[in-house]
This record gives C-alpha cells, sequence and structure tokens, in this order.
C-alpha cells in the first residue's frame, strides 16, 4: 500500500495543487492530511474540492479547524473520511485518528487539554497490529514537538507506547516539518506541507 501524508498546507492553494498532482502521479492509495488545511478554517471547501482525484482523503481537524467542520466536509465530498476517534480499514491496515491541539498562545478554534487527548485516545479498543495514528499534536519528548522545550501531548505518547502503531503521522510545529523520529517500534513523522510518500 502507498500513502501519501501531509499536513499544515494552511490555505496554501499551491501547495494543496503540487499535493494532488504528486498523489495522481504516484498513484497512492490514500492520501492522509494531518490537519491545519486552513486559517482559522477560512476556504476549506475549496482547499479540499484540490484534492478531488479519485483517491480517498482521510482528514482530522488540526487546531485552525473545528471536528464540525470536518465532519461537514465527509458530509459534503464522498471522497472524504473523517477519521477522528473513527477507525478506517484498507487492506490489512487500520488508520485512526485524534485531532486537535494542545494549548497555543494564538487562540485558535480547536484548542485541547491533556485529559481530553485522554479521553479521546480511550475510546481506541482496535488491538490490530497493522495501526496507523494520525494526530495534529506530536507526541511529547520526541524530534517533532521540540521549539526551545518539549511541547507535545503525553497522552498520544502513552497511547504509541501502549499500542505501538507502525507510524504516527503529526504536525502541527512547523520548525519540524520533514522531522523523523521513534517511539519504541514506532515511526514518528511530520511530513509538513510538501508531503512524504509511505509503503507499506
Amino acid at each position: 500500500m502507498k500513502i501519501l501524508a501531509f499536513t499544515d498546507i494552511h490555505a496554501d492553494l499551491d501547495a494543496a495543487r503540487k499535493i494532488s498532482n504528486l498523489a495522481k502521479k504516484e498513484k497512492v492509495d490514500l492520501m492522509l492530511c494531518a490537519g491545519d488545511m486552513t486559517f482559522f478554517g477560512s476556504g476549506l471547501p475549496d482547499m479540499i474540492r484540490i484534492f478531488d482525484i479519485g483517491i480517498p482523503l482521510l482528514i482530522i481537524a488540526g487546531n485552525h479547524e473545528t471536528f464540525r467542520q470536518i465532519n461537514g466536509m465527509e458530509k459534503r465530498f464522498s471522497f472524504v473520511r473523517n477519521i477522528h476517534l473513527k477507525p478506517f480499514k484498507k487492506g490489512s491496515i487500520i488508520l485512526f485518528g485524534c485531532g486537535g491541539s494542545g494549548i497555543t498562545p494564538n487562540n485558535t478554534p480547536n484548542e485541547l487539554k491533556e485529559e481530553n487527548f485522554k479521553d479521546m485516545l480511550s475510546r481506541f479498543t482496535n488491538e490490530k497490529d497493522n495501526l496507523i495514528l494520525l494526530t495534529h499534536e506530536p507526541p511529547y519528548n520526541t524530534k517533532l514537538d521540540f521549539i526551545g522545550s518539549h511541547n507535545g501531548s503525553r497522552q498520544i505518547r502513552r497511547f504509541i507506547e501502549e499500542h505501538q502503531p507502525k507510524y504516527c503521522i503529526c504536525g502541527h510545529f512547523h520548525e519540524n516539518e520533514g522531522k523523523q523520529d521513534r517511539i519504541g517500534r514506532t515511526i514518528v513523522i511530520n511530513p509538513g506541507p510538501s508531503g512524504k510518500i509511505i509503503e507499506i
């Protein structure tokens, strides 16, 4: 299976078109967006429409989109799958998402406390080996959450330590775009707005 993962496009139409074209060129099976396709949710349908290329787009809300907005995109566009707290199976792979970010100084629409992440992640009960976790917030104490200090989610890290997904795809901290780390057997990736092909 070939997956194209990306995150934090933030209303950049050129970046969206490049991702869409790359998905077609590489003939990927799925596109995964780890959130923040917009700034404050503005123009979300126009951004989503660029990815209507006959390939499923699995998406979660970042901190700039609300859960309700992403639910609306799933209802409006048949190629969109919102996987926030909803496992999606493709072949032998299970994909599971948990959107939103931690608290920021910017007062964005979808900021959560650690107890929120704990509650949401506790709803995952599938113990399949071939799991891919899609989050916006990176896990705590990795190369992907470091911006002078570690600022990621301890609850997301705890989930990864317990379930050991094959991959955790995340974003949020633009300074760490393109970086990769490990938590046990799990490869943690911030694919950034340029995207990354993952073959499983």
